[in-house]
């Protein structure tokens, strides 16, 4: 049965490409996936050995419990009591923060979260051994910097240039005295480093004369363990104290955690691609058992066993399931490979190191490989053991029993009933918990749809037969077969419906929650512009008081965050804001008091919050503020929720008073005449054109809330794409087959007059015909399941209600027909080359 297994392989080559192609294109996905993690997991690992090669114990600066208001440092004082501990060969202070560099355009170089600034530690040869300087030196003055040599090269800046260096204060001029390479994690990650003196690092990033870290190099033949027993009483509970191999240790497992986290994602992205090609591999055999029946009934009718059988069709789907992986894992390194040349194209640094091929990848794309594909055969194969010898003799196709279709749609209706009803509950329970529930609903409601569309297809293709006849017989006949096989029909539209369905949820999600952020920032927000730091730090009081100078604006007022300790329901986040001016900038519906009572030290809460703690206008309740200072303030206002500030309003003023260092995420400005350029210039300018600061418009504002739903939503699409490729692949697939097994009609509606053209048109329009079908159904269900999905969220947005994406819906099912005709270009070009007396002879 093997021997027999390995000939119908051989002979059917060409009507198993298409399985070949869909097991391989899985399989590479498994096994990209595994390379691409194990190298970035090993290249990462390495590096972060690397750096603590020289380090034998590290200090890290920590909140001190006692005050908690005070900023974590270890003073100079502390680095040399550590410096002349035995077995020390010497103790480097480190101090960092935002530091970004403008381009020759002015516009910042890296992306703002990764801009870094350091300070230059030269120890007694006047080196810094984290850095490797190619050009020049580091600074040791005021008004000196060093780059790092890919900022350097982007800014077009070499050494004695003059660089301007934006930080949380005003933009500085310095002179660029070196450039440097380095293996630091913001370069890697894209961004930008900028050294600089000890002292004005010291003064930028925290107070002078204290540092952040201390990192401790041993003397030879010193032991990293006595060394830290040593250091921890100095340093007490204001620093954390570590051995240089604990923090390597340390990191290695937050790698391998962050890259287990890649790999269960892109992974399950491979499984839904692996769960569409099982579709494709299960019409594929069954077309072959059905086309091979007087053969397999020729076999049993000489003595073969059912059992004998099926493992002959599982044999066979083992052998291309084997094929398929081995080219699928050598295609999966390839592409681990341009995986990681687009992270360096795209600035991600990789740090250097060959691919990292094991074990784990190779048994997992042959085990995946083979194993998918003799399960998607094991039905196929149990219906062929089935046809009993004389029967089939004498019929070409086997037909399904009235009892099986029964049982599958019966099946099938409890599956997807028993899925909808969970995504309705997880729809009304919302939360996590709702979504869920969900989770589980939409593999029942799908794993019940793809079991009854065979049933669906005649209603709904039916629909579409008033279409047909405008393209004659051509039309009419391609209307008529693509419901012969409801069967085979379900399997090839099921896999185009389960990537839509998947697509289309999320875009009917992203859809809803961009309108509901379109609407919050257009209803809510007044202000013409909102300033924000890149790197997403706070703003500084200079950069408030800078704009609240800037010719033309009549209103400004921060959304300063702060947390006061209610005696009555905790910690709570605060926002301080003008009471003069922010009911000029963000829309405030006051239901009861006046914004106007915050300037005499009241708070205003929104409605929700209101409630929930049982406060009214005129209520007074105790705090304690973030320095431990205890009072009461009464409530003056409650105002309906809104998005773009805390529930508890209080006055600047008030917050100030017990944060020296206020945290200032956003400046909002309202301008004389509206926005306009020049009003945008002003404002910049009053900024001191200050690169790592941004001023956004609506528009921009939108763009920022609304991008990072833009940008999952695209990586979703890309990961999905490999399944939608599988099942054009099934489109494909479907009909070649179906083409050779209807040879002899084919030959006989050519013999009666259907010319080569109506042919063509006829396998043209059976594809599209399918193809809309598949899209139909997964429209369908991504959208409900879009909406069930959208309930959970509402909480966290108020504004969202269900938008359905009409145009994006209309460009999928344009795309599915497309689909269909470029799949059915083979296959009719076939079909119409057909030779008409061979074909009517065909058996």
């Amino acid at each position: 049965m093997f021997r027999t297994a390995l000939r119908n392989v051989l002979a059917h080559k060409a009507r198993l490409l298409m399985t070949v192609l869909a097991v391989m294109l899985g399989v590479a996905f498994v096994s990209g996936t595994l390379v691409f993690t194990d190298t970035l997991s090993n290249a990462f690992r390495n590096q972060s050995a690397k750096s603590y090669d020289d380090v034998a114990v590290a200090i890290t600066a920590t909140p001190n419990g006692n005050d908690p208001n005070a900023t974590p440092a270890l003073s100079e004082k502390t680095r040399q009591k550590i410096a002349a501990l035995d077995g020390v060969a010497d103790a480097t202070g480190r101090v960092d923060g935002f530091a970004g560099v403008p381009d020759k355009n002015g516009k910042l170089i890296g992306s703002g979260w990764s801009n870094k600034g350091t300070n230059f530690a030269p120890g007694k040869d006047g080196k810094d051994t984290a850095y490797a300087f190619t050009s020049g030196t580091g600074p040791v003055k005021d008004d000196q910097i060093a780059l790092d040599k890919e900022t350097a090269e982007k800014g077009g800046y070499r050494v004695g240039d003059q660089v301007r260096v934006a930080t949380s204060g005003p933009v500085e001029t310095y002179e660029l005295t070196g450039v440097f390479t380095t293996e630091d994690g913001a370069v890697n990650a894209g961004g930008s480093l900028v050294l600089f003196d000890t002292p004005v690092a010291q003064k930028l990033f925290l107070k002078p004369g204290h540092f952040l870290e201390i990192t401790v190099r041993a003397e030879p033949g010193a032991d990293a363990d006595k060394i830290l027993g040593a250091v921890e009483p100095i340093v007490g509970d204001i620093a954390d104290a570590k051995t240089g191999q604990a923090l390597a240790d340390e990191q290695a497992k937050d790698i391998e955690s962050s890259m287990s986290a890649i790999n269960q994602m892109l992974l399950g992205f491979a499984g839904i691609a692996l769960f569409v090609g099982i579709f494709l591999i299960s019409n594929t055999f069954t077309m072959l058992v059905a086309q091979r029946t007087k053969e397999l009934a020729l076999m049993r009718a000489v003595g073969a066993s059912r059992k004998q059988i099926t493992r002959s069709v599982l044999a066979e789907a083992g052998l291309v399931g084997l094929v398929a992986s081995v080219i699928g894992f050598a295609l999966g390194i390839g592409l681990a490979a341009g995986l990681r040349s687009a992270m360096s194209a795209f600035g991600l640094k990789v740090p250097a190191g060959g691919l990292v091929i094991g074990s784990t990848p190779l048994v997992a794309s042959l085990a995946v490989g083979v194993l998918v594909t003799m399960l998607a055969a094991w039905l196929p194969g149990r219906r062929a053991a089935k046809i009993p010898p004389v029967a089939a003799m004498s019929s070409v196709h086997a037909v399904a029993s009235t009892k099986s279709l029964v049982v599958r749609n019966t099946i099938g209706a409890i599956l997807a009933s028993l899925g909808l009803v969970g995504a309705v509950l997880g729809a009304g329970k919302g939360g996590s918990a709702g979504r869920t529930f969900i989770a589980g609903g939409a593999f029942l409601a799908l794993l019940g749809v793809i079991v009854l569309i065979p049933l669906l297809s005649r209603p709904v293709i039916a629909l579409a037969r008033p279409l047909l006849k405008a393209f004659g017989v051509a039309g009419k006949l391609s209307g008529q077969n693509a419901v012969r096989n409801p069967r085979r029909t379900g399997a090839t539209a099921s896999a185009l419906a389960i990537g839509l369905t998947l697509v289309t949820g999320l875009s009917v999600i992203g859809a809803s929650a961009g309108g509901a952020i379109d609407r919050a920032t257009t209803d809510q927000i007044k202000a013409d512009y909102m300033i924000a730091m890149a790197s997403g730090d706070g703003l500084n009081q200079a950069a408030l008081d800078a704009v609240a100078k800037t010719p033309g604006a009549v209103a400004v007022s921060p959304q300063q965050s702060g947390y006061i300790d209610f005696a009555k329901g905790g910690f709570a986040s605060v926002s301080g804001v003008a009471p003069d001016a922010i009911d000029q900038l963000v829309k405030m519906n006051v239901t009861d008091g006046s914004l106007g009572s915050l300037a005499q030290g009241a708070i205003a809460v929104d409605d929700t919050t209101a409630k929930k703690r049982g406060w009214k206008v005129g209520s007074t309740v105790s705090v304690t503020f973030a320095d431990k200072k205890k009072g009461d303030v009464k409530v003056g206002a409650v105002y309906e929720e809104t998005d773009f500030l805390s529930h508890i309003l209080v006055d600047t003023k008030v917050l100030n008073a017990h944060d020296p260092k206020p945290y200032i995420p956003q400046i909002f400005v309202k301008m004389d005449g509206g926005p306009s350029d020049a009003a945008e210039k002003a404002v910049m300018k009053s900024l001191g054109d200050n690169p790592a600061m941004t001023v956004m418009d609506k528009q921009d504002i939108r763009d920022t809330f609304s991008g990072a739903i833009g940008s999952l939503l695209n990586v979703m699409y890309g990961l999905l794409a490999m399944a939608l490729l599988i099942a054009v692949l099934g489109v494909v697939n479907t009909l070649a087959m179906s083409v050779f097994e209807r040879q002899q009609e084919i030959g006989m509606l050519r013999a009666i007059g259907l010319d080569r053209r109506r042919v063509k048109r006829m396998v043209r329009l059976e594809a599209v015909v399918i193809s809309l079908f598949g899209a139909v159904v997964g429209i369908g269900l991504g959208s409900f399941l879009g909406w069930a999905v959208g309930e959970t969220i509402k909480s966290s947005l108020p504004d969202y209600a269900l938008v359905l994406p009409w145009g994006r819906l209309g460009i999928y099912l344009l795309l599915a027909a497309l689909v269909g005709v470029l799949a059915s270009l083979w296959p009719a070009r076939s079909a119409a080359k057909l030779n008409m007396l061979q074909a009517i002879k065909a058996q």
